[in-house]
């Protein structure tokens, strides 16, 4: 599909005709160089190779360098590949924030923040064990029993505990978009994205 990658500004608020405010993200969107074209004849597949925000040629390797190099633009930060994309593009081409129109719907992309160890109760929304009263002093937010003891006598893989929570890829599905400012390389969309603040997002139509 169709998109572009971008960096995430933060969060504001606009107000629509009937005067309803909504919350909505401000994304930095392109432009975005196409770095390599796939071919189904070369690589078997159809797809489209974009480059964003600029990087000091001292801080690439030789490899990228060359490919950079080789599509005539200078070196950049984010690279994300989109398979069939619409339209007819070459190596070099430039493509701005006007992909997109107000009113459609696009799917965001970006790994979420991380926030390091947490219980259960947190990680996966668990109740909790136990009451508050009654003598019980350290139980509120236990996880309970884990497995059986004689039968099978282990922790089955996958069994829902406490550990590490975030950092990873998550979609947000069917954001309206709001408002394009092709002057401004800026998309606002509503609701939430994933990712912190200057986090790097793919947008796909």
């Amino acid at each position: 599909m169709s998109g572009l990658i971008g960096r995430k500004i933060g969060m504001t608020s606009i107000f629509d005709e009937n005067g309803k405010n909504i919350p909505c993200t401000v994304i930095e969107t392109g432009p975005c160089t196409v770095t390599q074209v796939r071919t189904e004849e070369v690589d078997g597949y159809n797809a489209l190779q974009l480059g964003f925000d600029d990087k000091a040629e001292k801080h690439v390797n030789k490899a990228a360098a060359g490919h950079f190099k080789k599509a005539g633009v200078s070196a950049k930060r984010k690279v994300v590949e989109f398979r069939d994309f619409e339209g007819d593009y070459k190596l070099g081409d430039t493509i701005g924030v006007d992909l997109f129109v107000e009113g459609e719907f696009v799917d965001i992309a970006a790994n979420s923040k991380g926030k390091g160890f947490q219980g259960v109760v947190k990680r996966h929304g668990f109740a909790g064990v136990g009451q508050a009263t009654h003598g019980q002093h350290n139980r509120l937010r236990a996880p309970g029993s884990i497995g059986a003891a004689s039968y099978p006598a282990r922790v089955f893989k996958g069994m829902k505990m406490a550990g590490r929570m975030g950092g990873v890829r998550v979609s947000a599905l069917n954001l309206r978009v709001l408002k394009v400012v092709p002057e401004k390389n800026l998309l606002v969309v509503k609701g939430c994205v994933p990712g912190h603040k200057n986090a790097y997002v793919t947008i796909e139509k």
